[in-house]
């Protein structure tokens, strides 16, 4: 028995992904599509062994398939996710739109997978940002053995966070300087080839942006809204892979050896942690693959209760698509999808 699956936004870094996945993870699909704005109509992208020509996402009945995979633009997503609903299938949503509206769960497998049971409502679920998504599966399983109290997180977010766009940039600046001479910033807002930039999003009022404001807010509404959590967003030249310093404060006393043990136990986590020079995890090791990790984990004596530790996973997999089919595979493992066809 398969089902009847939907990419819209098929085209994009991460919905080209979400196809790749849903084929490496051998997700039950009869039948595929590809589905895009106007402007790609026909665009071939690839399923597999096989080649979908994007359909129109304004002509496409979506009453004929079970489960939609969105990668597609905040805005994009408030006027389409519920008209696709109310046409049948359930809506996975890789957008910021959904995700703090009461009525839609928004999940990340490892962490609060009995939420799938209420995305009835409005038959969306919500996909977190990418940099919380890493964050929370490795928060919960230390949250479940001492409560959390407060955490510290800076992050180093690569230039894919921002799209084709932020990757072209990087590499355009990076041979100007080399070659071509220094080009203007377009898609940031400074040069990002052989810099950083400590603003991502958009500032808020009280001098945070809203990148910084979706980690705390997604993660108290997956884990517990009492975590005091504060956060700084930062974009590396990196090309695929967010980074993240956590600096935990713990209720409960909880030591770098327990915490250890308790990570590699824990769904969807790889401890990668020697106290050596190579004994640790970085971005470009992590690209392609599936797992959150986390290295340099270590006590923090400057505070009662505390760990540092170091998290890394790639930004476009479970940051993103990765996360998305597994919750298609969390849906179809509790037979929450609607009607499937013969194979």
């Amino acid at each position: 028995m398969g089902y009847r699956v939907a990419v819209v936004g098929a085209t994009g870094n991460v919905g080209r992904e979400m196809l790749n996945i849903l084929e490496e993870v051998n997700f039950p699909v009869d039948e595929m599509y590809a589905i895009a704005s106007r402007n790609s109509i026909g665009v071939e992208v690839s399923f597999g062994e096989k080649i979908l020509k994007c359909q129109d996402v304004e002509q496409f009945d979506f009453s004929k398939v079970d489960v939609v995979l969105m990668s597609v633009s905040g805005s994009f997503s408030k006027e389409w996710s519920p008209k696709i609903g109310a046409a049948g299938p359930i809506v996975i949503d890789n957008s910021s739109a959904w995700r703090m509206d009461p009525d839609v769960p928004l999940i990340v497998p490892e962490v609060n997978p009995d939420d799938v049971t209420w995305a009835n409502r409005k038959n969306i679920i919500a996909n977190p940002n990418c940099s919380t998504a890493q964050l929370v599966v490795a928060l919960k399983p230390l949250h479940d053995r001492a409560k959390i109290k407060r955490v510290v997180v800076s992050t180093y977010q690569s230039v894919s966070g921002a799209g084709k766009a932020g990757m072209d940039e990087l590499w355009d600046q990076t041979k100007g300087i080399f070659v071509l001479g220094p080009s203007e910033p377009k898609k940031f807002p400074k040069q990002i080839a052989f810099n950083v930039i400590p603003f991502i999003g958009t500032f808020l009022d009280d001098g945070f942006t809203d990148e910084e404001a979706k980690m705390w807010n997604e993660t108290h509404k997956m884990i517990d809204p009492e975590i005091k959590l504060t956060v700084t967003c930062v974009r590396v030249p990196v090309m695929v892979s967010h980074s993240e310093s956590v600096n935990i404060e713990f209720h409960e006393p909880l030591d770098e050896d327990e915490a250890r043990e308790i990570l590699r136990e824990a769904p969807g986590l790889v401890v990668i942690d020697k106290r050596e020079p190579t004994g640790y995890i970085t971005p470009k090791e992590a690209q392609g693959e599936f797992p959150v990790y986390v290295s340099r984990i270590r006590n923090d004596p400057t505070v009662e209760n505390g760990l540092a530790m170091w998290v890394v996973a790639d930004n476009l997999r479970k940051g993103a698509a990765l996360n998305a089919v597994q919750i298609a595979e969390l849906l179809h493992a509790r037979g929450l999808i609607g009607r499937k066809v013969p194979a």
